[in-house]
């Protein structure tokens, strides 16, 4: 049996409240029973942090002994080369996912610092973007 993590950075333990007309109403905890149930063959954890450096210290603990991330570092991609180092530095392959089109948004949001060191992208396809990252991961 594969074993993923979902991580999800600042902000996304908001989602069903936060600006629903781009994030939807539903809950990440309420989507994620719905990632497992579809792929019940995939053990699949889940982490969010609204600290950078707990995101760190997480792909850290897992980047070695998981088959697979999917991060969504939500505001950090932008902003963090720690982010984007610690995804370089572990083995297990990481797909770097966003809720929204980022490039549809402001201009800082075309810029990531996880997209050269991640396996793929995938991006504004709402919380579907999760399922893509795991059947990516998992075919």
């Amino acid at each position: 049996m594969k074993k993923l993590i979902v991580i999800n950075g600042p902000n996304l333990n908001l989602l069903g409240k936060r600006e629903p007309e781009i994030y939807g109403d539903k809950t990440f905890e309420d989507y994620l029973g719905t990632l497992q149930s579809k792929h019940n063959d995939v053990k699949i954890d889940y982490y969010q942090s609204n600290i950078e450096g707990e995101i760190i210290d997480k792909l850290q603990e897992v980047g070695f002994n998981y088959d697979g991330i999917i991060l969504n570092a939500a505001a950090y991609t932008h902003t963090s080369v720690g982010i984007g180092d610690a995804v370089k530095a572990i083995e297990a392959p990481v797909v770097e996912v966003h809720i929204s089109n980022t490039f549809s948004r402001e201009e800082f949001r075309h810029q990531s610092y996880i997209s050269p060191n991640a396996k793929g992208v995938i991006l504004g396809f709402g919380l579907r973007s999760y399922d893509l990252a795991i059947q990516s991961l998992i075919e």
